[in-house]
């Protein structure tokens, strides 16, 4: 095998020592010597000894035959009172039976907040308030709310209400939805800001979440489904696509939710996610720029290049009318949001901003009469509340799979925002929120809202933000936004008839452009290079493919960054902390000194089927390194190699015939394998597949100190006098024993 040429070709280092051989020995050619022990002062201070011991010789310097085991044990059994040394004996916990086992084992994955705590020793009656309050949250705040609560919740209500408004029509644009879509007049899309809201406040556990579209998840499904549909050419297939997404993004994140698989979300990691994000926040800005530059006809490109090049193509139709007012209220929005950051009680600023915006766009749209200039406006739109739409969802056809692919994509998308933005303002207030019923609230409400007429909804931390500056308290401030909208939608939709388009571009990119967090990535080359390549790879793959290949990018590099922390674990090599009974990393700690004769390794990592290949090559490569240096500095060759199992946290069938497999082909070499401190689950693992019995005590310790005293008795490292006397034990077990 690899790992046997590996030491085969590792060169030997004859083991010479400084001192002699233990006291009491017979040589075959040779009289008996007396072992020494050096003692150094540790500090004048402190008065503490510092035993130093000198290696025997080795057997051939001895002229006896090296040590021949057999396959049960590798160290001399010349000691049989081992006892007499005080080493600890390793123990392993209780074994428990298949069924308790695996009812922890599942508990552990699936149920690690332990929800079903709070309904121990507790009454029926109790027990089913309990129940009650944990599938509908609203149960917890609404018995003893106030009216002091009631007027900080209206006021965070009508706050976020008037940024939801020009957001839920502008984000409507970026998903391809505008108010008014050919035969589908019927579609406004601030119907995503009233129904969800109302469903979340009842469901959801977060008290500041403010739910609406959102500008990530409008993004992807309006570049997915574009892909596949024209929502020029095909506007009514195109909102049924829509509408089937959204259903199928809510059955997943309900789905996540009810089965407890939130630990999936995981896979996407921050650095990913961030990357993805800044590269959506460019195409986006570059999409609302044709309507900035009043480009009326303009082929969809979802990608940069192609996107510049037919921009500048098309500069003849640039409309300088368009531009002064498109540019001026980007202004104006980037102005605002430059005020609230620099003085966080002006944050109304930035929040009055957006509405303003429409107001006074619309009231100079009627005074100059916009349209005879060149300036789109949104046109009629249709007043009342959500219409029904279960009938315009598609469950077959040639379209159905593909549905399902962008729920799955914007499904995860928003509900990353969401739980992020909901457990940051929570810390801030000293609550949790549960991970899988927020899940299951987002995706009843997705659910829900595609049968109502309302695309895919979440919660946003720019929103959610403008909402707990506010003052909100509860969840009602939800109900609170959810009400102006319907007042808006009842009565006041046709005042947007004569709102300029270019408004509501101004208002996507000042909202998309926070997206784009240079100092984030600037910490991401500090501190974690890798994680800054992460970012980087998801940023182009949005901004020079598409949105689609962006995402896929952003998951693949997740994925890929999880198997590369599992398939090459961290092994380092580790020396005595001088003046201490601590063993560390080498590099880490300049102070730490190696152990003659012993090559101590720490194991970062589970091992198991995806990195035990590797954990073998790794340390048969330690030990030729460890090996030639010795030899470079005429120090005494390795006799011995301690695994540090502190940080194994797990180890499954492969791993233990790894372990096996190393200390076989160590044999060979006449280097002894010994295993130190594994935790419970480890011993369980190695007792159940009898690879106990062929580590033998002698191989398992239960730590570093211990093992490199007893091995360096065991294989006369230290003389044999020194090793059952008491005043050395005192010595290494009271004071500070700093190593061979």
């Amino acid at each position: 095998m690899v790992l046997e040429r590996a030491c085969d070709r590792a060169p030997r280092v004859t083991s010479r020592a400084a001192g002699s051989s233990a006291p009491g020995h017979t040589a075959s050619r040779g009289k008996k010597k007396k072992g020494k022990v050096h003692f150094n002062k540790l500090s004048s201070n402190k008065g503490k000894m510092n035993p130093k011991f000198m290696g025997a010789k080795s057997s051939k310097e001895l002229g006896r035959p090296a040590v021949t085991l057999d396959n049960d044990v590798s160290l001399p059994s010349r000691v049989q009172d081992l006892e007499q040394l005080n080493i600890h004996k390793v123990s392993s916990a209780e074994r428990k039976s298949t069924l308790p086992a695996l009812k922890q084992g599942l508990g552990e994955v699936f149920f690690p907040d332990d929800p079903l705590h709070k309904f121990k020793d507790k009454p029926f009656h109790r027990k089913l308030v309990l129940g009650l309050q944990c599938l509908f949250p609203i149960l917890q705040w609404a018995p003893q709310y106030d009216l002091h609560t009631l007027r900080s919740d209206t006021i965070a209500g009508i706050t976020i209400a008037t940024l939801a408004i020009p957001q839920g029509i502008s984000y409507a644009k970026l998903a391809n939805l505008p108010p008014i879509i050919g035969l589908c007049e019927f579609v406004q899309q601030p119907y995503s800001s009233f129904l969800p809201p109302l469903i979340y406040s009842i469901l959801g556990s977060s008290r500041e979440l403010a739910i609406g579209p959102v500008s990530i998840s409008s993004v992807v499904m309006g570049s997915m489904l574009s892909e596949a549909v024209s929502p020029e050419k095909e506007p009514f297939l195109y909102l049924r696509l829509a509408f089937t997404a959204t259903f199928f993004a809510g059955v997943f994140q309900a789905s996540l939710g009810l089965f407890r698989l939130g630990f999936i979300m995981d896979y996407l990691s921050k650095p990913t996610v961030m990357g993805f994000m800044g590269g959506a926040a460019i195409i986006t800005t570059l999409q609302q720029l044709k309507y900035l530059l009043g480009i009326s006809n303009m082929p969809s490109q979802t990608s940069f290049v192609p996107f510049m090049l037919s921009m500048f193509h098309q500069r003849t139709q640039w409309k300088w009318e368009t531009i002064v007012t498109g540019f001026s209220f980007l202004a104006f929005l980037m102005l605002a949001k430059q005020v609230s950051s620099r003085r966080h009680r002006l944050f109304w600023v930035s929040v009055a901003a957006p509405i303003t915006s429409v107001i006074v766009a619309t009231i100079i749209s009627i005074a100059i009469e916009a349209e005879k200039h060149g300036i789109q406006i949104i046109g009629y739109v249709q007043q009342g509340a959500n219409p029904f739409s279960t009938d315009l969802l598609i469950f077959s056809g040639p379209y159905f799979v593909y549905t399902i692919k962008v729920g799955i994509a914007t499904g995860i998308l928003s509900l990353t925002d969401a739980l992020a933005a909901g457990r940051t303002f929570a810390s801030l207030r000293n609550y949790q929120i549960d991970g899988n019923k927020e899940m299951m609230a987002i995706g009843l409400m997705n659910l829900m809202g595609s049968c109502t007429s309302c695309y895919i909804t979440s919660g946003s931390i720019s929103r959610t933000a403008v909402n707990h500056s506010a003052g909100c308290k509860t969840a009602f401030s939800n109900i609170v936004m959810a009400s102006v909208v319907f007042i808006m939608m009842r009565f006041l939709m046709p005042v947007l008839y004569h709102t300029p388009d270019v408004v509501l571009s101004a208002i996507i990119i000042a909202g998309v452009i926070k997206l784009i967090d240079f100092p984030a990535a600037v910490h991401l080359w500090k501190v974690d290079k890798l994680d800054f390549i992460t970012c980087l790879t998801a940023f182009f793959g949005v901004l020079f493919y598409s949105v689609q290949m962006g995402l896929a990018i952003a998951v693949g590099t997740s994925v890929l960054k999880i198997l590369m922390h599992v398939t090459r674990p961290n092994i380092v090599i580790m020396g005595n902390v001088q003046g201490t009974h601590s063993y560390r990393n080498l590099e880490q700690y300049k102070e730490a000194k190696r152990v003659p004769s012993f090559l101590i390794l720490g194991v970062e990592s589970p091992i198991y089927f995806a990195n035990s290949a590797y954990f073998l090559e790794r340390i048969m490569r330690w030990i030729r390194e460890e090996e030639e240096r010795a030899a470079n500095i005429k120090e005494r060759g390795i006799r011995c190699v301690v695994l540090d199992m502190s940080t194994v946290t797990a180890i499954d069938t492969t791993g233990i015939d790894a372990l096996l497999e190393l200390k076989k082909t160590l044999k060979r070499s006449s280097l002894h394998l010994v295993l130190a401190n594994p935790i419970g689950e480890v011993i369980e693992k190695l007792r159940a597949s009898k690879a106990w019995e062929k580590f033998a005590s002698k191989h398992i310790y239960m730590g570093v100190g211990e093992a490199i005293v007893a091995v360096s008795c065991l294989l006369e490292v230290m003389p044999k006098d020194k090793c059952f006397n008491n005043k050395f034990w005192k010595v290494y077990n009271n004071e500070a024993f700093l190593g061979i």
